[in-house]
C-alpha cells in the first residue's frame, strides 16, 4: 500500500487564484480554516478522499459566513452601548397597593391585634402570679419566724419556775459559791434567747403587764404604784410570757 502525495493547499503555501495570500488578507478576508487529514490512503479510498476533501469544503464556506455574522451583530451591539442617552432618567413609579393586596393585609391586622391582646393578658398572669409568689414568701418566712418564736416561747415558759426558785434563793442568801455560778450562767444564757424579766419595787403599775394582788392607799406615792413584788414576770422579745405578780399602792 502506497501513500500518495499530498496536494498542495492554496492558503497555506501562500499563492492563490489571482494573487498571493498576503494580497488576499489584505483586501479584509478573513483566514481560512482548514482541516488536515493525516491518515494514510489508498487506491480503494481515493474516492472517499476525494468526498471528505469536497465536504469540508463546503462546511468551510458557511462557517465563514457565521463569523461574520456574529462579528457584525457585536459591532452594532457595542455602537448601540456608546450612544449617549438623551431625556430625564427614568423613575420607576412606586407600586399602588391593590385590591388583593388589602384584602390579604386586613385579615394579618386583625390577626396581629389578636395576638396583641393575647400578649397583653399573658402579660398581667405573669405579673399576678410573680405578685403572689412573693407575697407567698413574706407569709412563709413570717410564719416561720412565728413558729421558732413560739417553740423558744415554749421552752422557756417551762424554765420560769426554776428562775422563780433562783429568785427566791436569792434573796435568802443562799446563791453562793458553785451554785451560784451555775444560777448566773443559767440566767445569761436564757437572756441569749431574748428572755427578759420585769417586775420591781417602785415600778409605775401597768395593767398589761402586772397582776396586783393586794391593793392598799399610801401618802407617800402620787401614782398608782407596785410597792412590793411577789414574782417577777418575763417577756421574749415584745410577747408576754407570764405578768407579774406585785402589790399596788394609790395615793390617798
Amino acid at each position: 500500500m502506497t501513500e500518495k502525495p499530498r496536494a498542495a493547499d492554496p492558503a497555506s503555501t501562500g499563492s492563490a487564484p489571482g494573487g498571493s495570500a498576503t494580497a488576499g488578507q489584505g483586501a479584509g478576508e478573513e483566514p481560512r480554516v482548514v482541516i488536515r487529514d493525516k491518515r494514510k490512503i489508498g487506491k480503494t479510498t481515493e474516492q472517499s478522499v476525494a468526498d471528505t476533501s469536497a465536504a469540508d469544503a463546503a462546511t468551510d464556506a458557511p462557517a465563514e459566513g457565521l463569523v461574520e455574522e456574529v462579528e457584525v451583530v457585536v459591532d452594532e451591539i457595542e455602537g448601540e452601548s456608546d450612544a449617549p442617552v438623551s431625556g430625564p432618567p427614568v423613575v420607576d413609579a412606586p407600586a399602588q397597593p391593590s385590591e388583593e393586596s388589602a384584602a390579604v393585609n386586613a385579615p394579618l391586622g386583625g390577626e396581629v391585634e389578636s395576638l396583641r391582646a393575647e400578649l397583653d393578658e399573658r402579660t398581667r398572669d405573669v405579673q399576678r402570679v410573680s405578685a403572689e409568689y412573693a407575697n407567698y414568701r413574706k407569709r412563709v418566712d413570717r410564719d416561720r419566724s412565728l413558729v421558732q418564736e413560739q417553740a423558744i416561747g415554749t421552752v422557756l415558759t417551762a424554765l420560769l419556775p426554776i428562775l422563780d426558785d433562783l429568785d427566791r434563793a436569792r434573796e435568802h442568801g443562799d446563791l453562793v459559791g458553785p451554785f451560784g455560778s451555775v444560777a448566773e450562767q443559767l440566767t445569761t444564757a436564757l437572756a441569749k434567747f431574748g428572755l427578759t424579766a420585769f417586775g420591781e419595787q417602785g415600778d409605775p403599775f401597768d395593767p398589761t403587764r402586772h397582776e396586783a394582788v393586794a391593793h392598799q392607799t399610801s401618802a407617800d406615792v402620787t401614782e398608782p404604784t407596785c410597792v412590793q413584788v411577789m414574782r417577777r414576770g418575763y417577756q421574749l422579745g415584745e410577747r408576754l410570757l407570764r405578768p407579774a405578780l406585785v402589790a399596788v399602792a394609790e395615793p390617798e
